[in-house]
């Protein structure tokens, strides 16, 4: 039997087509489309002749990831490219991949198999420039903070209590902590300092949340970096700076689109991620899309209890959207890790195991009700899952009253008939009734907020506040920032904050270390356990696996 083709001999055998065909299908204007190359282009929202916004959401999330892979990405273009084939007007909204995972650990996040955006190369590189513009903008902030106490300090800040931290796009433990302004009194002002990753940065949440460049303009402003002596806090409008800020940022705030290997028209835009930010696409891009099409797959990173209760409590709060459907991502392999198995132990068919591991599936479910909406089950098939373990899951969801089908989208997609079952289960779902409501209401503390979030969608007993938490939480209430909603920062592979518990675990409690205010973005940052803002590589980087052929085409990119 052959080897299967690999995501990238898949993408550069498919036939893609002139960026300005789908553009002109998808009905962008040409004044509105700026090309990049014959197969990338960006839209300029204010140039578009096309209604306001109104094409249906539908958001694909899934169940708690593992090292068996779960495929949301690859599920959602599917999904969309499957619609498409039934005779929607359906666009993709995606986040962009950030190059720490795909150098790390993760891979890329354009899709698999035939169920891939494209040209998958560029957008998990370098694509169009976004990240690049985003790390600039925040570290020209901090070049600009450091100058500022360097010249004399007006704004008397307090280099002791600064918030705000330099970015990488990269995964780089060597970064997280660091000192600076050594080597003399001609270098500046020594501080510690640090790095966090491009998507963990502030500006990236406040792109991704913004609703046009004066929004982005007046977000940045609001951005709280540090405080002063007498711990007042101080923005960038107290600097004067969220002019030159918004011009770093200025073409980057243009949705990218892209393509399917079917010919999906995808705005691919933003890219916070989820266990340590808010996890969506830009708003900008969707509603975007939810003017060029009836219906918008999008897609919050990780599992339902990260990304999809944060497109719930802060995205769709800020857009004044709802979703329509929601789709929850589960594979046989990774329910049946959920259950105990180890990695190396997935590919034989074991339902005990599956029973066991489905009860993680269960909570996801459960959760996503609890915002009023119902959840569509999306069993991605992987070549090793057994015809008994596929129908013993159908029947658990029915059991369940979950609507489910098995989704063949990596093997069978790119306009083939592998997602045709889910895509009828999603547009029945998008059609019916929808009572969709936020967890919870803005007006509780932020005490809480946090609260509600571990106990009624973690499954926590409560919460533990460290000392440090405590104090913050004293400076939100005296800052006037209590009505803002909570983003949690939480490792992805649990409800707990350890990584280690699998399942559905009972009996724990979330602990909280530290709490930042995002005051441009509109959140508080609620950080648990160990969970870093800075990633480091993995022992055995994907990155050793990468090169260019004699002719500078990428060798293997996943």
């Amino acid at each position: 039997m052959s080897a299967l083709p690999s995501d990238l001999q898949i993408a550069r055998a498919a036939r893609i087509q002139p960026i300005a065909d789908i553009a002109a299908a998808a009905g962008i204007n040409p004044d509105a489309l700026e090309l990049y190359g014959r197969y990338k282009a960006k839209i300029d929202p204010a140039r578009l002749d096309a209604p306001p916004p109104a094409g249906k959401v539908v958001l694909v999330s899934a169940m708690s990831p593992t090292p068996a892979g779960e495929g949301k990405s690859t599920t959602t273009v599917g999904l969309a490219d499957s619609l498409a084939r039934a005779g929607h007007k359906v666009m993709i909204a995606l986040r962009e991949p950030s190059l720490g995972p795909v150098l790390g650990m993760k891979g890329g996040a354009t899709g698999g198999g035939y169920s891939q955006v494209l040209p998958m190369d560029e957008i998990n590189l370098h694509f169009t420039g976004d990240f690049h513009a985003i790390t600039s903008a925040n570290n020209a902030l901090m070049a600009l903070v450091d100058n500022h106490i360097y010249q004399g300090n007006a704004l008397n800040i307090d280099p002791r209590r600064m918030t705000f931290k330099r970015v990488l796009d990269m995964n780089d433990r060597a970064l997280r902590e660091v000192v600076i302004g050594l080597g003399g009194p001609s270098q500046g002002v020594p501080r510690q300092d640090g790095f966090d990753i491009t998507v963990a940065s502030e500006i990236m949440a406040v792109f991704c949340l913004a609703t046009d460049i004066a929004d982005l303009r007046e977000r940045l402003g609001r951005i709280t970096f540090g405080y002063t002596y007498d711990r007042t806090p101080v923005t960038v409008a107290d600097l004067g700076v969220q002019g030159a800020l918004t011009l770093l940022l200025k073409e980057a705030i243009k949705p990218n689109l892209v393509q399917t290997i079917a010919g999906t028209p995808a705005l691919v835009h933003g890219g916070p991620f989820a266990n340590i930010a808010h996890g969506c696409n830009s708003l900008i891009a969707t509603q975007t899309a939810r003017r060029l099409a009836d219906i918008v797959v999008t897609e919050a990173g990780f599992g339902a209890d990260l990304g999809a209760e944060k497109f719930m409590d802060i995205k769709a709060r800020v857009g004044g959207l709802a979703p329509s459907a929601v789709v929850v991502v589960a594979t046989v392999r990774a329910l049946k890790m959920q259950g105990g198995l180890a990695k190396a132990e997935l590919t034989r068919p074991d339902l005990a195991a599956l029973e066991a591991g489905v009860e993680n599936l269960r909570r996801h479910i459960r959760n996503v009700e609890k915002f009023g909406v119902i959840p569509v089950v999306a069993i991605n098939k992987f070549s090793s899952d057994s015809p008994e373990e596929l129908d013993w899951l159908l029947a658990w969801c029915a059991a369940e009253g979950v609507p489910a089908a098995v989704a063949d989208v990596w093997g069978r997609g790119g306009g083939g008939d592998g997602g045709d079952e889910l895509a009828a289960l999603v547009a029945e779902a998008v059609a019916g009734p929808n009572s969709f409501r936020h967890l919870y209401s803005l007006g509780l503390s932020i005490e809480d907020k946090i609260r509600t979030i571990v106990q009624e969608i973690y499954g926590a007993d409560g919460v533990d506040f460290s000392v440090p938490a405590l104090k913050r939480l004293a400076d939100i209430e005296r800052n006037g920032w209590s009505s803002l909603p909570v983003c949690m920062a939480k490792t992805q592979y649990s409800f707990t904050d350890d990584a280690s518990r699998l399942g559905a675990p009972k009996g724990f409690t979330i602990h909280v270390r530290d709490l930042l205010p995002k005051t441009g973005a509109g959140f508080i940052v609620a950080l648990t356990g160990a969970v870093m803002t800075m990633p480091g590589l993995p022992p055995v980087p994907a990155a050793l696996r990468m090169d260019v052929d004699a002719d500078g085409n990428p060798i293997g990119l996943t």
